[in-house]
């Protein structure tokens, strides 16, 4: 499998460097709902609630995961891996429905617990969103995002208030922070509006985020660089700077895999991936950083000529040069009419300065 990992599962591609915010000049791209007979079905549902307006909402997953699913087999046979809950002490299986949760208290002992007394403390028995703060949707680090869900009303009836309170962070750029509680977790989440939707991620409380400077040893702290390295780097990532387009990228990981499926199953050959690139020599950064930036102009250049010269850009260009010679005309018209008003402001300055003077003559 690791054959056709791209950079064999050790190399981390970046092709561009765009700048994202969550906003509200400048958001995520627009998200959709799915109406009709395919409309997806809720993953959880209850209220949310904010000061005394409750909401009552369904859950959606925003997101559809593509990565190919595997069986696991016996190397050199045709048989099938499974699992099953096994008692232990008696080898027998055991049905899903005779199952319970033991808490550890050390020692050997677990206190057991069943489902519903686990939901008899979960906050508003688990059905309730509670928001408890509006923060600023800027100050939110991207680390303590999880998952991403849709937030839809869960009848016409309650659409109305659902819409104020998604227009009302929209205008204030605003998100909201709340809590609640499904198959068995508490979450931390954060709703936000986008468009015609509430979106709801999940985050990570603040201890579940690791500290760095306990975590890592080989973090660099204040380094003195060349000015010319600096700037190159600087020139670098200014080349590979484009607009943030989602459908830009694809996991070609994945494409790789299908197609390694599809031409062993045909017996035939398969593309093996390049292996990662080696570390880049101190000594020769600066020369790597010039490649790089080299490489990176000529890309966009052919990319800039390619859009150039389609049929679409061709056809426009008659338009375009006369839309900007009218637009010069009419700038240069502007520029001369403001040098001769300032010529007559020159002259009259000029006058009165001499009309000034004249009395200051007379009286010495």
């Amino acid at each position: 499998m690791n054959s056709v990992a791209p950079g064999r599962c050790g190399e981390l591609a970046v092709t561009m460097h765009p700048r994202m915010h969550l906003a509200a000049d400048n958001p995520l791209p627009r998200l959709r709902v799915l109406k009709g007979p395919g409309m997806a079905r809720a993953i959880w549902t209850g209220v949310l609630s904010f000061g005394l307006v409750s909401v009552p909402v369904g859950l959606y997953s925003a997101t559809a995961p593509h990565e190919v699913s595997f069986h696991q087999f016996q190397r050199g046979t045709s048989d099938r891996i499974r699992y099953k809950r096994v008692n232990e002490r008696t080898g027998r299986e055991v049905d899903f429905d005779k199952i319970v949760k033991g808490a550890d208290t050390g020692g050997g002992h677990y206190v057991m617990l069943e489902q519903d007394e686990l939901d008899s403390v979960a906050p508003g028995r688990s059905r309730s969103l509670d928001i408890q703060t509006f923060v600023d949707l800027d100050e939110i680090d991207p680390i303590y995002f999880d998952k991403t869900y849709y937030l839809a009303p869960h009848d016409k009836e309650t659409a109305k208030t659902y819409a104020l309170l998604r227009d009302a962070m929209a205008k204030s750029n605003r998100a909201a922070i709340g809590t609640f509680v499904m198959r068995g977790k508490q979450y931390l989440t954060t709703v936000r509006s986008d468009g015609d939707l509430l979106v709801l991620e999940t985050m990570f409380f603040a201890d579940e985020v690791r500290d760095p400077k306990r975590e890592l040893d080989t973090v660099p702290g204040a380094v003195k660089f060349g000015a010319q390295e600096l700037k190159m780097a600087e020139q670098l990532i200014s080349s590979m700077t484009d607009a943030w387009d989602p459908a830009a990228y694809r996991d070609s990981y994945t494409d790789r895999v299908n197609e390694l499926i599809r031409a062993k199953g045909k017996d035939e050959q398969y593309e093996v991936a390049d292996e990662a690139p080696e570390a880049t020599n101190v000594i020769d950064l600066l020369s790597a950083l010039q490649r790089s930036v080299d490489a990176a102009n000529s890309r966009r250049s052919a990319k800039s000529t390619k859009a150039t010269n389609s049929p679409k850009a061709v056809g426009r260009k008659v338009p375009a040069k006369k839309a900007v010679a009218k637009k010069a005309v009419g700038k240069q018209a502007v520029a001369k009419q403001a040098v001769a008003k300032q010529a007559v402001a020159k002259k009259a300055v000029a006058k009165k300065a001499v009309a000034k003077k004249a009395p200051a003559k007379k009286a010495s």
